[in-house]
């Protein structure tokens, strides 16, 4: 799809170099395809947050640090 926008040349020139883009084009579809996936991600985590009932708790992970530090002593 065509479309004229205007974008400001300092906002595009950064597109491009955190993109690593050759083109323009390359650089705008880049940062469309990266919002979109992270949109993605988002609701995706907004959908399974809370839902993991047996996963470890915050003690539980502390006490397999702990063992794996001394794991590694030995």
């Amino acid at each position: 799809m065509k479309t004229t926008i205007d974008i400001p040349e300092n906002v595009l020139e950064e597109a491009i170099r955190h993109t690593q883009a050759r083109t323009k084009r390359e650089a705008i579809l880049t940062a469309v395809e990266r919002f979109n996936k992270l949109k993605r991600l988002e609701a995706l985590n907004a959908r399974v947050r809370g839902q993991f009932k047996d996963f470890m708790t915050p003690a539980d992970l502390e006490v397999l640090r702990e063992d794996a530090k001394w794991e590694a002593v030995r």
